[in-house]
């Protein structure tokens, strides 16, 4: 079912407002603008390849070190296939960029920012 113009109107405004209050979380979180290297999943499979043979290899030679070996070899490989790429800064939907180096409050401090404007916008 369809979004009605209203709803659309309240879900853009929602998305800036996300963008524009929670900038640290889009930037690590939200990876739209961040395309996949598909050299990079290639090599990770081939690397997590070249792990499985290892660890077949290991079994058929009854030499367990060389299985953990092959294990590890296919652990990198498939970590490497599925990283993301590192961005420095995020892409809010209007195309606006989202700055990444800005001090970050820890996370308490987030939570008690988010009470105290909660509690000034329920006495007001």
């Amino acid at each position: 079912m369809p979004l009605s113009e209203h709803e659309q109107r309240l879900l853009e405004e929602m998305e800036r407002s996300l963008y524009h209050n929670d900038a640290d979380f889009v930037a690590t979180v939200g990876n739209r603008g961040g395309r996949r290297n598909y050299r990079t999943i290639v090599i990770g499979l081939l690397v997590a390849l070249v792990g499985v043979a290892t660890i077949i290899a290991g079994v058929a030679l009854r030499q367990p070190i060389v299985g953990v070996i092959g294990f590890v070899v296919m652990f990198v490989g498939v970590l490497l296939a599925l990283s993301t790429p590192r961005t420095s800064a995020g892409t809010a939907p209007d195309g606006s960029e989202v700055p990444a180096s800005a001090p970050r409050p820890g996370f308490m401090d987030k939570l008690n920012e988010r009470w105290d404007k909660r509690q000034d916008e329920n006495e007001q």
